[in-house]
């Protein structure tokens, strides 16, 4: 408590004007920082992988996309805890009919499990593989870590901002010796970046779970609970300056994400693509990388992997929990909250299931549940009933549809794929 109240502290000296220079920003970083590692969980891992190994830089300009709407839906959120005291659900709860809001619920509650699934399973895969042990154990460890780090959520929200921000800073660096080691043909890098290509069904396929492993339901909404009295502001002058504050966190944090997975699908296409396409999964990925590009390179990839589910599997029990609070008024202990989330991915260890595709497959889930939160974060920071001056203006309402409106898109055409809808611009 005594690291978050110190914190609150710096903070109203800073709106007051009673502390200055550069050093104090970073009293209002943290936020932004907890929410970007939704966005370099496993299931990344999972669909980076697959889109490099299958389609070389093609898919990049997708993981560009992904990251762009995810900066605005991420300022969006944390605009809407700054302004108005209140979480994304709570809005829910006190302005919609009462089955919308259990619907949304109950839609949330899916994709804050196959939110859970990924993460949980990615950092059990790292663990097995690392220490060479049963899959099975690997999770139990992983359940124990990830419960010690929720722990001192007890003490404020300032020492698990620094604990997710350390984590997030490993991950970052892993991927930044990867790509030093992989060699990257830079030139087709940029081409994919900036010229979308969808060659065939399964590149949607892909495609959709890279936009729902990088435009993450639950950050949505822990992001506004994240911001909701984090900093005492006495007045809208203190809020314009605390927005400002948010805007640049958000895209300095979510830029430092998108680099990184950027990073996974060139050291996949430079290391899979010429000769091992067919690569699909972690463990494989890891197993080829050690002839490929060594085992330096291989060990690098076990421990942003084992970082990544471990930190994005405490995150998303935060958001679960503050999902199922905010709809319901209803608290449960966090190792309850924990041990329920915990469930499908011992199931689908149990019954055998391929890892790697239930990691794709819950990235899939997540992007047909993303329109849920992302319409209702558009509607009420439209409402000047809600947000007041500070609701968004024609541009940023018209940017939000037009993500809004490119994920549904993408999930439709899914969907019509799904049940044999012929598409005409693919090439099955």
């Amino acid at each position: 408590m005594i690291s978050t109240e110190r914190t609150r502290r710096g903070m109203s000296a800073v709106l007051s004007g009673e502390r200055r220079g550069f050093g104090s920003k970073f009293l209002f970083v943290g936020p932004a920082v907890i929410a970007s590692i939704a966005y370099v969980d496993p299931g990344n891992y999972a669909t980076n992988i697959q889109a490099g190994a299958g389609y070389g830089y093609v898919l990049l300009w997708v993981v560009l996309l992904a990251n762009l709407i995810a900066m605005l839906f991420q300022s969006l959120s944390a605009r809407l805890g700054i302004v108005t005291g209140k979480n994304l659900a709570e809005m829910s709860r006190d302005n919609f009919p009462r089955p919308v809001v259990w619907a949304m619920w109950a839609v949330s509650e899916v994709a804050a499990m196959a939110t859970d699934l990924a993460e949980f399973l990615g950092g059990a895969i790292g663990l097995a593989l690392l220490f060479n042990m049963p899959l099975i154990w690997g999770m139990v460890v992983t359940a124990i870590v990830t419960y010690g780090i929720l722990i001192f959520e007890r003490r404020g929200f300032r020492p698990m901002e620094l604990i997710i921000g350390t984590m997030v800073a490993i991950i970052s660096l892993c991927y930044l010796i990867e790509i030093f080691i992989a060699p990257i043909d830079w030139g087709s890098a940029a081409v994919g970046l900036v010229t979308p290509n969808l060659p065939d069904a399964t590149a949607l396929t892909i495609a959709v779970g890279i936009i729902g492993a990088t435009v993450m339901p639950h950050a949505v909404y822990l992001h506004s609970g994240l911001t909701q009295n984090r900093a005492e502001v006495r007045h809208d002058e203190d809020r314009r300056k605390v927005l400002r504050f948010s805007n640049i966190e958000v895209v300095i944090a979510l830029a430092v994400a998108g680099m990184v997975n950027m990073a996974m699908v060139m050291m996949a296409a430079s290391a899979f693509h010429q000769g091992h396409s067919t690569v699909a999964e972690i463990e494989t990925a890891y197993h080829t990388l050690t002839p490929l590009l060594g085992s330096a390179a291989a060990a690098v990839f076990l421990v942003s992997l084992i970082t990544s589910g471990v930190s994005s599997s405490v995150v998303g029990t935060m958001a679960g929990q503050m999902i199922m609070q905010g709809f319901l008024h209803f608290h449960v202990p966090i190792w309850v909250r924990r041990l329920v989330t915990m469930v499908p991915a011992f199931a689908v260890v149990a019954v055998g299931y391929n890892a790697t595709d239930a990691l794709v497959m819950s990235q899939v889930v997540l992007s047909i549940a993303l329109p849920v939160p992302m319409t209702a974060l558009v509607i009420f920071t439209s409402r000047r009933c809600v947000m007041g001056t500070f609701a968004i203006g024609t541009v940023t309402r018209v940017l939000a549809i037009l993500g809004a409106v490119a994920v549904l898109s993408l999930n439709f055409v899914l969907l019509a794929q799904t049940f044999g809808v012929p598409i005409p611009f693919l090439i099955n």
